[in-house]
């Protein structure tokens, strides 16, 4: 299991949150009760399973929906 923190760019509305949390939600692999976005410092934090996704999978999913992602670190649990 990984503890990952994306920064991405500014959010514009807590809608674009939503959005973003639907979409790493539907991520097979991620642990539900862990998923925080967090709007006013346009951040992710989830821990997720490594032998189902990678961060770069999480990271796609939430480029495709237009936001950007500016960094992310991960850290073994």
């Amino acid at each position: 299991m990984q503890k990952a923190t994306i920064q991405l760019g500014t959010l514009g509305c807590p809608s674009c949150m939503q959005k973003i949390e639907n979409a790493v939600r539907a991520i097979e692999g991620i642990d539900q009760e862990s998923l925080k976005v967090l709007f006013n410092a346009s951040k992710v934090k989830v821990n997720f399973d490594d032998d189902k996704v990678s961060i770069s999978d999480i990271e796609n999913a939430i480029i495709k929906l237009g936001y950007e992602v500016k960094k992310s670190q991960v850290k073994a649990l």
